[in-house]
């Protein structure tokens, strides 16, 4: 039996050829929701890491502003500076001994910053020698 393919020509093999004519598309749009899905969750692992670094500088930063100046500088230097998305921070100041303490809590943003958060709460600790003269 002699089959035909292409432009005329006509060989006896050239079926398998022909049957599997669009396959590579088909396993590709099929590979496509798992690839969209990983860039997906690599993504917010990176913005989960992100968060943390952003709640344990702004906690170092208000520690350090607290130990100089008290509980208003802590909490206006450690809201200072988070970005924008992230000023809904809760931040709370206090001496602890000879160390002036600030926690910072955030939450993760869902894919893209100040659309929605995720139910994960971050916190940063700080702690800086306490320095003011009135402790």
């Amino acid at each position: 039996m002699r089959l035909r393919y292409g432009r005329g020509r006509t060989g006896t093999g050239s079926a398998r050829r022909y049957g599997d004519r669009g396959q590579a598309v088909i396993e590709f749009t099929g590979t496509i929701p798992v690839i969209l899905l990983t860039i997906g969750l690599l993504w917010q692992a990176a913005l989960t890491g992100y968060t943390f670094s952003l709640a344990g500088n702004a906690a170092d930063e208000g520690a350090r502003a607290g130990a100089v100046g008290g509980g208003d500088a802590c909490a206006s230097a450690a809201r200072r500076t988070l970005p924008g998305s992230w000023q809904g921070a809760e931040v709370s100041c206090g001496p602890d001994g000879d160390l002036y303490r600030a926690k910072v809590t955030l939450r993760v943003p869902a894919f893209f910053p100040g659309a929605a958060d995720l139910p994960i709460p971050v916190t940063g600790d700080g702690a800086a020698l306490d320095e003011r003269s009135d402790r």
